[in-house]
Parts: C-alpha cells; structure tokens; sequence
C-alpha cells in the first residue's frame, strides 16, 4: 500500500506522518508537493498537521485552493482513503469533505497534551483495528480545534454513526458533542484533531495512534483480497 503525505507551506506534522507509515508501519510513503496535481499511484492520502499558509485567513481556508485540493476531491470521490489529522482536519472541513468547522479553542490557549479518547465506532476502515468504546490517549496540539456543527447536523453525525472519537474526562477544546473525529457519510474521510501519528512508539509515550494506520492497511488488504477473487 502506498500513502501519499500532502505537504503544503507551513506544515510541520508531515515528517511525523511519514516516519509513522514508512519506520514504524513498513508501508510505502512519499511527500506529495501541493503545488502538484497528481496522486496517480498511491492508495490512502494523509494530509498532516501544521500551519498550512501560516493560518492566514483562517486554518485551512489557503490550503482549500491549493492545487493538489482537486485531486484529493477526486481521489475521496473514488471511495480511497484520505484522513486529515488537526490542521488537515481544518483543511478537510474547508473544502467541504467533511461537515462542521473548527473554531478558536474556548479557552483562546494552545493546548499540548496528551488527551484521553473514547472509540465510538469500530466499523470504519479507520478504527477497525480497535475495540467498541476502547478508552486510547493521543496527544493533541492546537490551537483552533473547537469542532463546531449546527444542531441539524450534530443529530445527522450522531444517526448515521460518522462520530468516531470522543474526548472523555476532558474535553480540552470546547468542541461540540466532545467531538474528536468525524467520518464522512461515506466512511472513507475521516478528520480528528488528535495526533495519532504521534502515539505510534512507547518511546514517545505510547502506541494507541498505530492501530489507526494498521486499520486502513487491513482493510486495504481485505479490498484487494476481494477484488482478486
């Protein structure tokens, strides 16, 4: 499986991706520029944390036009995998793959910490790798990661079970549901404002972040397997 890492100005999560997919996973893992506009070839498509155009504007409201933004449209519409982890989360809500937008945190802070989560629905290509309502802790690094939906919205996330991690104990941004990532309606975008390429090795402080990547390469493994039948 091959996986392409978006890199745009100001990303500075990209190398964290990279090293979490090719040393630790032993998958295949390129930068993609975002001034190219191919991802012929790759399989899932990441786009990292950072500070894409410096945050000018708003996070992630540069980054919406960048010109590899049309193929990753594309390659979401194919059904391929693309999750966007904090500002790639943002960027995935401004160009309207996922619902809702992210808002300054309610307390106006930067928080770093590590946070724990709770996993609410295991049957996405992103988590099936957990257990129902498994508790992980991932660590979390934002500024602006107040997710923020409307009411109408909030009960369409909850009916169609697009909700796929909540924050329990503490909720460190003030976002709406103690929502800590969102599916799309199709299952195969998934945006959270957790790092779990930052929790895939004890030595940093722990592995609950693997599981997420181990999750799309099974379930890649499991389509191909089917297709070649």
């Amino acid at each position: 499986m091959k996986f392409a890492v978006i890199q745009f100005p100001g990303s500075n999560c990209d190398i964290d991706m990279l090293h979490a997919i090719r040393d630790v996973l032993g998958e295949e893992a390129e930068f993609v520029w975002h001034a190219e506009t191919s991802l012929d070839g790759f399989d899932a498509v990441l786009l990292p944390g950072g500070f894409s155009y410096g945050d000018y504007l708003r996070t992630g409201a540069i980054a919406k036009f960048a010109n590899i933004m049309p193929e990753v449209l594309r390659f979401a519409s194919d059904g391929k995998p693309v999750l966007g982890v904090c500002n790639g989360f943002q960027i995935l809500t401004e160009v309207g793959l996922l619902p809702g937008a992210l808002l300054r945190n309610d307390n106006l802070h930067f928080v770093c910490k590590t946070v724990p989560l709770r996993v609410e629905n295991t049957n996405t290509i992103f988590t099936s790798g957990y257990e129902p309502h498994q508790e992980i802790r991932i660590p979390v690094a934002h500024g602006e990661g107040n997710y923020y939906c409307d009411p109408e919205t909030y009960q369409e996330l909850e009916r169609n079970h697009q909700i796929v991690f909540r924050y329990i104990s503490e909720n460190p941004n003030g976002s709406t549901g103690d929502i800590a990532g969102i599916v799309n309606a199709a299952g195969n975008v998934l945006g959270m404002m957790p790092h779990p390429e930052r929790a895939v090795e004890e030595l940093v402080g722990g592995t609950d972040g693997i599981k997420l990547f181990q999750s799309i390469l099974s379930s890649f493994k499991e389509a191909y397997q089917s297709a070649s039948k």
